[in-house]
């Protein structure tokens, strides 16, 4: 039996800029439609994320483990620890589980189709440093004409609910091109 590979889609902007909301919202559409998702979530505000407050786990982390996973009534949590763990491998991982769609939060470098949150103007010079652009998301009028002008990608204000199902149309699609 040959496995199809999962979509692969990046919510990505600065921080404060909805990137969260957004995800948690995409989880839910495309879980509604019977989609299988999974999520690699980057930890970009410097250091190491919190452990988990799995007692057991965190001891086998500070005790030497590179990795623990516990697993209690369905639930899986994995736990790695003194390692570099490139987008790629982290993908690799999350492939076990037989998604229809990865979707990364952040890694605004992935050379994957992605979703660019701009909050303020400022902002906006993310439209030099992000390639792979499928669909902009702004917070206020003055960044549309901005992107407007930069860029022929689907821009819609934060607010619409078009960008949500803009963005669930795409992914179906590009799913059932596979």
């Amino acid at each position: 039996m040959a496995l199809v590979k999962p979509f692969i889609f990046q919510i990505v902007g600065y921080q404060n800029s909805g990137k969260t909301t957004f995800t948690t919202k995409l989880i839910e559409t495309l879980t509604a439609r019977e989609l299988k998702i999974v999520t690699i979530k980057h930890h970009g505000h410097g250091g190491k994320p919190d452990s988990l407050l799995q007692k057991d786990s965190v001891k086998h982390l500070a005790s030497g483990a590179t990795a623990s996973i516990v697993e209690g009534e369905g639930r899986l949590i994995l736990q790695a620890d003194n390692g570099h763990y490139s987008l790629e491998h982290q993908m690799e991982l999350l492939e076990f589980f037989n998604p229809d769609v990865i979707l990364i939060e952040g890694y605004k470098q992935g050379a994957y189709p992605k979703l660019l949150l701009l909050r303020e103007g400022k902002d906006v010079s993310l439209l030099d440093k992000v390639s792979h652009l499928a669909v902009v998301g702004y917070w206020n009028e003055e960044i549309k004409d901005l992107v407007t002008a930069k860029l022929t990608v689907p821009i819609f204000p934060i607010s619409d609910e078009r960008l949500l199902s803009w963005i669930s149309e795409y992914i179906q699609e590009q799913i059932h091109s596979n």
